[in-house]
């Protein structure tokens, strides 16, 4: 059963009117990921993908992150719309974020442009901006959206939203 969507005001988009399959585009906005006191990634490069019932996902180059503290480790998936996906911990300090970035170094003819850019879970990190405002991350472990007061729902993952 979907749910209903949330009708958006002047501003604002809903993930109910983003496309399935998912697309990705580039875009205009300061992006930045803190963690354990420090910024780890910040870019004015983004891309984000956008998917029907989901908040964006951002992806940032690799010239814009401290890639030292990533490392790889042997976790994949596979998603339908962008293809094989490897996940890395993040590392700084005594603190450790497990599968906190993730990327996807073979995607589909569709997503190459994403190829060597890397996603973070924000519900790992200190703390994830898009321009200067704070994210809330996506609900669920698996998902990875930032929302922002600009994105309305209801976002697949959250409250009352089990069995879609």
């Amino acid at each position: 059963m979907r749910p209903t969507p949330i009708p958006p005001k002047p501003g604002q988009e809903s993930v109910w009117d983003y496309p399935r399959p998912a697309r990705w585009e580039d875009i205009n906005k300061h992006i930045k990921v803190i963690f354990n006191g420090i910024v780890l990634a910040e870019t004015h490069r983004p891309k984000r993908v956008l998917e029907t019932s989901h908040p964006p996902t951002y992806y940032i180059p690799p010239e814009d992150i401290k890639l030292e503290y990533l490392t790889e480790t042997p976790h994949k998936t596979f998603c339908e719309w962008k293809g094989r996906c490897s996940y890395y911990n993040v590392s700084l300090g005594e603190k450790q974020a497990t599968h906190g970035a993730w990327r996807y170094p073979e995607p589909t003819p569709d997503f190459v442009s994403i190829k060597e850019y890397y996603g973070f879970s924000a519900r790992l990190m200190d703390a994830c901006y898009v321009d200067d405002e704070l994210v809330t991350p996506q609900a669920g472990e698996f998902y990875g959206g930032w929302i922002t007061k600009d994105i309305v729902g209801p976002f697949k993952g959250g409250p009352g939203t089990m069995g879609w």
